[in-house]
């Protein structure tokens, strides 16, 4: 049965005249005639009455005409729907990050997908570490990833770097130097430092260390596996800590963001995907990239 044949057959039932059919359908009223007979033959029944001057549906003819309008109607949705998928508009992204970038670069995104590719279903998983993340990546569970990279990537991972900043200081509100216009990293001397995990779980822990170390300091150590709870933690005065600035996007009652006094270190922060990106992935992490560089 050919998606033609239906759609003839619809217009026809529709006008119940073979000329103003023929007319509609951009057709020779000899070529619709024919179209209807191979599939009345080929269905083994008679769909029209021609008995009269007037063209009438038989009872298999109406039974036909409903079920084929929702058929085409099915058609028609998914043609549209196959059409919307290979220009990138339509789909499902699975993206991920990393918790330093989850409170600022995370809601604008998701922002931004919704209002300019309403079609495409995003699957935001947040608050995760960057070598998970390349993990989940090189296993096929997330599209992107937006990450703190480390020394290298995996293979089959592609990195594009979004943007830089500065590692600032997350104290609590009630530590002398909350209200203060910048702080030396020599002046936390003593006290605990809450970071990110130790090891190859996380690559912000060895830059922040790097910060104190230059500055002589081997401060000890309080480990959490969020961003979110090391700020909680802050909070609660168990120690200070060493964030990118953006993080500061998360306010939270019983904490200040204090900036470093001279040059400060820059963290990097980086996209990543697999090689050959779909479109709808692609078109995605573009917005990304507008998002993480203050362009869009």
């Amino acid at each position: 049965m050919e998606i033609r044949h239906l759609r003839s057959f619809v217009v026809l039932a529709e006008e119940r005249h073979f000329g103003r059919a023929a007319a509609r359908l951009h057709v020779a009223q000899p070529a619709l005639s024919q179209q209807l007979r191979r599939l009345e033959h080929e269905l083994g029944v008679t769909l029209l009455d021609r008995s009269t001057r007037r063209v009438d549906l038989t009872e298999a003819g109406r039974l036909l005409q409903t079920r084929a309008r929702r058929l085409l109607a099915e058609v028609d949705r998914t043609t549209g729907d196959l059409e919307a998928l290979a220009a990138g508009l339509a789909g499902t992204v699975r993206l991920g990050f990393v918790g330093t970038a989850t409170y600022d670069v995370l809601p604008q995104v998701a922002r931004r997908v919704r209002a300019e590719l309403p079609e495409i279903h995003l699957e935001l998983k947040g608050e995760l570490l960057g070598p998970a993340l390349l993990d989940a990546l090189v296993a096929g569970d997330l599209d992107l990833a937006v990450l703190r990279p480390g020394p290298g990537a995996p293979d089959g991972v592609v990195l594009r770097q979004l943007r830089t900043e500065p590692l600032v200081a997350v104290l609590p509100a009630h530590h002398p130097l909350a209200g203060a216009a910048a702080v030396e990293v020599a002046d936390l001397a003593g006290e605990p430092v809450v970071t990110h995990p130790s090891g190859h779980r996380s690559s912000m822990q060895p830059q922040v260390l790097d910060v104190f170390r230059r500055a002589g300091l081997e401060p000890d150590l309080i480990e959490v596996g969020e961003t979110g709870t090391l700020v909680v933690f802050v909070a609660a005065g168990l120690g200070v800590g060493l964030v990118p600035a953006s993080v500061r996007a998360l306010r939270l009652d019983g904490v200040a963001y204090v900036p470093l006094a001279g040059p400060a270190k820059e963290v990097p922060l980086a996209l990543a995907h697999r090689p050959d990106p779909g479109v709808a992935v692609a078109r995605v992490a573009e917005l990304v990239a507008e998002v993480a560089d203050g362009s869009g």
